[in-house]
């Protein structure tokens, strides 16, 4: 925003409470294309001394000090060109924030624009709405559920860009990712092609067939068809797609995939989940004894898992229906979910900022409600207020969860077995903890798995801790005198990644409790790196005689962007 006002600096500080600016909805797409060619002539005198210009662009309205509001399509389009923040869209209507400006700027981006599609928005709203518009998610959306998607997120389509903003940064929406699932491996390109490779044992890679694969292959039946999200669980695969629809091959089972006699049919090709057809689903995650599903509109569904009512809710073990989230999500829009072995983490973003709530069974602590007890109904976990952090990336290993605050800083909490949590010890936390060993960097991301957690900085770097077991941490020590790898306890910098010289992007490893770990290092450039268990295919390569792992990051031979 600073190449607009100068007023960056201005804008740091903390975190913005958007008002909720009431306004009729419109669909149709804002009609950037009337600027008109000589609008330009207007840089002149921007560039000299700004004298005041009584033009009117809404009706009986003088803007005054205002220059650039003698053709609003220009504002518009310098708002909505720049990408800027819904945060800096509400800054721009805060009078006592803009100091240096006229009341009669400010008032300018306040008022009702009157201005196509909507003249009763306000421009910073007219802004944020366009903006919108350009996502793959909000284009289908009719008059109707656009309006029910602006009034289920506060009111506004600042509050609303705000949603759809938080889930692209936390999911990878719509860009190249790779999944590093038990014993297989799953990797989108950002065109929505889809490469498998590893066991296949239950059809899980989506080939048709029974057998492993050592390279990355393409899941041909899928063309034509873009996958924005894959999640991966013991023998059974799931891909969202732009359009909303919900591919599943392997195990035929939402239940208890590791090791239960349910499931024993195998599917292997992807085929549509017809029970979500009507559900225009963004996110899924797989857990042991349950799957996930997040809708566009920041529902969240379950399968499974409903005896004893862990998910609130009464189901069959194999039940293929899924069921509201019931209790406080109901009303509270999600934007990203994560599936442990036997909870759910859920990510909210309201008006007053974001917020997590966790589900299922309290063993370890890994809730975080500073107690060991099961939640059949989402809860709210209240510490990061107390540590005032708001949350924008969560993750859920197995036993132990992770989150990044907005601030940079990294919390984790649950079971703290080999170090997991990084907090120099192997002490369980019930309740989130920030991990001061990392005070000085500023993260961007986490993943977790079976007591191994990963965190990637601003700068690309990557820092490890938890279980050593099958290299997966990517330090490859072993202690003297056996053949065990060394469990870390507070996070490391990964130098093998960091030798690549390449800026990493995003970090996949294997969270389950059956499976040798592996893990995948994507890199901004679209280059993926794996290393730890292989033995069967799933990095992408082979490995040489007598092995079963490796220990240093090596490129696997495919490009995602």
């Amino acid at each position: 925003m600073g190449g607009i006002c100068g007023c960056a600096d201005e804008l740091v500080g903390e975190p913005w409470r958007m008002d909720a600016t009431t306004s009729t909805g419109a669909s149709s797409s804002l009609p950037l294309h009337l600027i008109i060619d000589d609008a330009l002539a207007l840089v002149s005198p921007l560039q000299q001394s700004f004298q005041r210009s009584q033009r009117h662009c809404f009706g009986d309205s003088a803007p005054g000090e205002f220059p650039l509001a003698a053709n609003p399509s220009i504002v518009l389009h310098v708002l909505t060109s720049c990408n800027l923040e819904p945060d800096d869209l509400a800054h721009l209507e805060a009078s006592s924030i803009l100091l240096f400006l006229s009341n009669a700027t400010c008032s300018f981006f306040r008022k009702p624009a009157n201005f196509p599609p909507d003249f009763q928005l306000s421009m910073s709203e007219l802004a944020a709405l366009d903006m919108c518009q350009k996502r793959a998610i909000f284009k289908p959306m009719t008059q109707q559920e656009r309006e029910m998607f602006k009034q289920r997120c506060g009111g506004s389509w600042k509050l609303v860009l705000r949603f759809i903003m938080a889930g692209e940064a936390c999911c990878r929406r719509e860009k190249s990712q790779a999944i590093a699932g038990p014993g297989h491996s799953i990797a989108v390109t950002t065109s929505g092609a889809v490469y498998t490779f590893g066991s296949n044992s239950s059809g899980q890679l989506g080939h048709g067939s029974l057998e492993e694969e050592w390279r990355p292959r393409i899941i041909r039946s899928l063309q034509g068809i873009r996958i924005i999200q894959a999640a991966a669980g013991a023998g059974r695969t799931m891909l969202v797609s732009d359009a909303g629809r919900v591919y599943a091959f392997g195990k035929d089972s939402f239940g208890e995939v590791e090791y239960a006699a349910q499931g024993s049919r195998v599917v292997t090709t992807p085929q549509m989940v017809e029970s979500l057809k009507d559900i225009y689903i963004v996110q899924a995650a797989i857990g042991n004894f349950f799957t996930a599903v997040l809708s566009r509109e920041g529902c969240v569904y379950t399968f499974s898992w409903g005896n004893d009512m862990k998910l609130g809710h009464q189901t069959e073990p194999n039940d293929v229906q899924p069921h509201l989230l019931a209790g406080p999500l109901e009303n509270i829009p999600v934007v990203q979910i994560a599936a442990g072995y036997c909870y759910l983490l859920a990510l909210a973003c309201q008006p007053s900022g974001m917020s997590v709530y966790s589900v299922g069974c309290g063993l370890g602590g890994k809730l975080g409600h500073g107690s060991r007890t099961d939640e059949k109904y989402p809860r709210l976990i209240e510490q990061f207020q107390a540590l005032n952090i708001q949350p924008v990336v969560v993750a859920a290993g197995a036993w132990h969860a992770a989150v990044v605050g907005k601030d940079g800083r990294v919390c984790t909490w649950g079971w703290g077995r080999y170090g997991c949590l990084g907090h120099g010890n192997e002490e369980c936390e019930s309740v989130p903890k920030v991990v001061e060993s990392l005070v000085n960097v500023r993260a961007v991301h986490v993943a977790t798995g079976d007591y191994t957690t990963f965190v990637v900085s601003d700068k690309g770097d990557v820092y490890s801790f938890g279980c050593g077991e099958s290299s997966s941490l990517g330090h490859n020590t072993i202690t003297e005198g056996n053949n065990r790898h060394t469990n870390v306890l507070s996070p490391e910098l990964v130098t093998s990644l960091k030798r690549t010289k390449e800026r990493v992007a995003q970090i996949s490893l294997t969270n389950s409790i059956y499976w040798n770990a592996h893990t995948f290092a994507l890199t901004d450039s679209g280059k993926l790196y794996a290393f730890g268990a292989g033995d069967k295919g799933q990095l992408g390569t082979e490995l040489v005689a007598q092995q079963s792992e490796r220990g240093t990051p090596e490129r696997v031979d495919i490009n995602l962007s």
